[in-house]
Parts: C-alpha cells; structure tokens; sequence
C-alpha cells in the first residue's frame, strides 16, 4: 500500500470511526469497542479524553489521554446560575477549556471513564452539545483496553506469579518467626532449608520484578500527570447543537404538564440519581436543597450500565427492557438529569440514543440549578 493510499484509509478511520459489535443498538455508531479503539492510540488527530476525576485519571489512564472530568464540565456559580444555559459552559470558556487539552476541530475525541459509562457520556455529551460530532463512547472503558493490552495481560500474569510465591513462603516465613521468638525449635537443617525457600522466593521475585519494570513502558493504560500541548479549538455558534440538552424552563414545562396530565403526558422526567439524593437525604455541596422535580421517574443510572460484564451499557434488548418497565417510550419527551448532568443523566440520554430515540435531553443544569433555584418547587 503507498503513503498516499494509507493516508486516505486513516483519514477514513478518523471520519467513519470503528465501530464494535452493534449488541442490536439502532445508533451503534456512538460507541466504539476497545478492539477499534486500541488501534488509534497514539495517532495523530485522535484524543482520548477521560471524564474520571484527576485522582482517578493518576492512578490509571489510557497512555496519551487527557482527563475533562465529567462533574466539573457543567460551569455555575455558587448560586446554580450557568449563565448560559442550557449550555454546559459559555462558549469562550469552553472553547479555552477543550483548546487547553490538546483538542482541534479536527480531532476525534474518544470518551472514555473506568468502565460504567457516566462519566464518559458526560464528555460525549458535551462535545455534541457544542457541534463537535467527531466523537465516540468507548464502550467498556479503560478496563476494556487493560482485557486486549497483550503487555497488561502479561504484566498481571507476572504479579499472580509474585503472588503466588508469596503465598508458596507462608510456611517458611512463619516456621522462621516463630523460631526467632522461642516458640519452635528448629534443627539446623530445617533452619537451613526453610531460608533457602525464602532466599530462592526472593530471587524469584526480584526477576519478576524486573520483568514488570521492563513492561511497564509498553502498557497502555498508565500512572501519572496529564501531559499537553495546547490547540485552538472554535466553537461554530451555527452549529451549536441544542437538540440534546434542555434548561431550567423547558424542565419547569415539561413537570407542570406532568403534574397536571399524569401518564397522559408527552412529556417523562428520569431522575438517575440515587435514592438518598432523592428523598433529599444526602445534600451535595454549593445546593441549598435536597429532593427532587416533582413528577419524576426514579431510574438510577445502574440500571442501564452493564456493571456484570463491566461495559458502559446493557445490551439493546436488556435497554429496551428497562426502559418499557418504566414506561419510557419513543412517543414521548424525555428528560434525565442528575447532579450536574453530564455524568448519571448523559448515560441514560446515551442508552436511549443507541435505541434510536428522537425527543431525549439531557438537562445540563440538573439538581445543582434546580435546587439552588428557590422559585422552583421540588419533593422528598
């Protein structure tokens, strides 16, 4: 293949973007497996961008990768005011904000978070939001690169064998011990030869050491600081897209024709919270109030995550499934928010966008602006 066709078949790659096994998904090309995603680490115009917390994204992350935690991409102030909703943040700052973590208009950007979801539709969600469709959910996270990294699974194979020698000294180590404090007696042969294991186990150990020290620069997913190189990134103000997102009024609209039309309603609200921030138990910071929007459906995000298989989300039939229990269908308007909505709300916004659904919304604002909003009524 020349230079010139290669250039063609990545630049294809970038556009079309692999795509994994549809699990049935209507909208399979939101997501991409780490089987396609693997193959664009390190290359030019390609980010991936984790939506974990920076003492998660430390401890691991995908090699290259820059973190935009999820939590913080909704911007307010201490009262719940976005300025510029339902915008996650105003445009200059967003666009000083992707430009700062290495990110172009012609970058794809790969979403990614640990493995549940939220966090990486948190991200997806807001680079659709402001008309960057160049973007995928790596279904199944980072850990999804750790099952396929051939050096992370071989690097884990040599710490099973360090613990497996650990394990193998016990006897000896204890036997040793215990003679040391007077508690046994040891002839000097046994002495001998229980501290040729140890002294063997450690050589052992030593070498295998050695060996993970060796790997460590071929794994993908890796410790330590974001490193970047910051790009220009424009915010097209005509290809904004709101079609997704949803401010404090549109929510006000849709509870009151819930409250006054019950099922009738065109219109469903999903709280994907947990229940102690529903019953207004638990209290997040900067809120004044707990509870939730009246009229809500009670569906926590959990319930769509494939927490068993440790993908981002269910398969097509298991969505379906929940969703039809809930009585969450295409005919309707949907809604979900969370905390701050780019998290617990984005993921089930996603799911039903895999399931092909047209009238779903993330409310950006979610209960950070709606709690904070005293001329807003809310339950517990």
């Amino acid at each position: 293949m020349n230079k010139m066709l290669k250039t063609l078949v990545f630049a294809a790659t970038l556009t079309l973007t692999p795509l994994m096994a549809s699990d049935g998904y209507v909208n399979k090309d939101v997501l991409i497996s780490a089987e396609d995603a693997i193959k664009l680490i390190g290359k030019k115009d390609v980010v991936f961008v984790s939506g974990d917390s920076d003492d998660v994204y430390k401890l691991g992350h995908i090699k290259g990768s820059v973190e935009m935690y999820a939590h913080h991409l909704h911007h307010s102030d201490i009262t719940g005011d976005m300025h510029c909703e339902p915008l996650y943040r105003c445009i200059d700052d967003a666009e000083a904000y992707i430009g700062s973590k290495g990110i172009d208009n012609n970058t794809l950007v790969i979403a990614y978070d640990d493995f549940k979801g939220p966090n990486a539709t948190g991200v997806y969600s807001f680079f659709t939001s402001y008309g960057h469709k160049n973007v995928k959910v790596l279904n199944g996270g980072r850990s999804a690169i750790m099952a396929i990294d051939p050096a992370q699974i071989k690097y884990d194979g040599l710490k099973d064998k360090i613990k497996e020698i650990k394990d193998g000294t016990k006897t000896a180590k204890n036997k040793l011990k215990d003679a040391k404090k007077g508690t046994i007696t040891l002839s000097d042969a046994e002495k001998a030869e229980f501290e040729a294991v140890m002294k063997n186990a450690s050589d052992d150990e030593k070498k295998i050491k050695a060996e993970m020290d060796n790997l460590e620069k071929d794994l993908l997913v890796v410790k330590g600081d974001e490193t970047t190189e910051p790009k220009t990134f424009k915010i097209d103000k005509d290809k904004i897209d709101l079609s997704m997102i949803a401010g404090k009024e549109e929510l006000k609209h849709a509870m009151e024709d819930i409250l006054k039309s019950g099922k009738n309603s065109k219109y469903v609200i999903i709280d994907s919270r947990g229940m102690a921030e529903i019953v207004g138990e638990r209290k997040m910071d900067n809120v004044a109030r707990g509870g939730h929007i009246p009229g809500a459906i009670f569906m926590e995000w959990n319930k769509i995550s494939d927490l068993e298989n440790r993908k981002s989300f269910k398969s097509a039939k298991e969505l379906e499934e929940v969703y039809a229990k809930y009585g969450i269908t295409k005919d309707k308007t949907i809604y979900a928010y969370c905390m701050v909505g780019a998290g617990r709300g984005s993921e089930h916004i996603t799911a039903l966008q895999l399931l092909g659904y047209k009238n779903i919304k993330v409310f950006t604002g979610s209960w950070d602006v709606w709690g904070n909003d005293m001329n807003l009524p809310l339950k517990r």
